[in-house]
């Protein structure tokens, strides 16, 4: 389904929540595609199971050195600090942001659409989050649902929400499914 594909992964040195890559992950691999861990700095991530210290990952390439057109579509794992260190990163911005203007599809699970809104790439589509992100998305232009998993195919490119770790089953077919087509 996803041969020959390779799917970047964003995420802050620490804070991602755990599961909200490593779930993804394995799904683009059980697809048969290449997962890319993709950050802002080399070396190592640190995620996080909540609040608590979770695994170490190894950084496959750094933002500002790599580029969207490397790529078949983005994943942003969520976690509270994760997109709120990636938004304020102008490299992290613009990289998401060439996803969208090449036509990528891009899947966002949980706090990741802070990071969309900088982006400034939500205005007009629909898509869900956490449920604290409700107010900022709808501030930014976006339509927000209480969803499992949300597809908006708007151009230019097709976006995959979900609001949750409990939503990742949902989510990894969504996205796997967007990175197919």
């Amino acid at each position: 389904m996803l041969e020959g594909k390779t799917i970047a992964f964003l995420v802050a040195p620490e804070g991602v929540e755990e599961v909200e890559l490593t779930e993804p992950w394995q799904a683009v691999r059980n697809a048969g595609g290449t997962p890319r861990l993709i950050s802002t700095r080399p070396g190592e991530i640190q995620a996080f199971n909540h609040l608590d210290k979770g695994d170490r990952f190894p950084v496959d390439g750094v933002v500002g050195q790599v580029a969207a057109r490397d790529f078949a579509g983005l994943v942003l794992p969520g976690g509270v600090a994760n997109p709120d260190y990636l938004r304020t990163r102008p490299e992290a911005v613009r990289f998401v942001q060439d996803f969208f203007q090449a036509g990528k599809p891009v899947a966002a699970i949980c706090h990741a659409p802070w990071t969309l809104i900088e982006a400034d790439v939500v205005r007009g589509r629909t898509l869900t989050s956490w449920p604290s992100l409700r107010t900022d998305l709808r501030n930014a232009g976006a339509t927000w649902q209480d969803e499992e998993v949300v597809v908006c195919d708007a151009t230019p490119a097709t976006l995959v929400t979900s609001r949750r770790p409990d939503d990742l089953k949902a989510f990894c077919q969504a996205a796997v499914d967007a990175f197919a087509a």
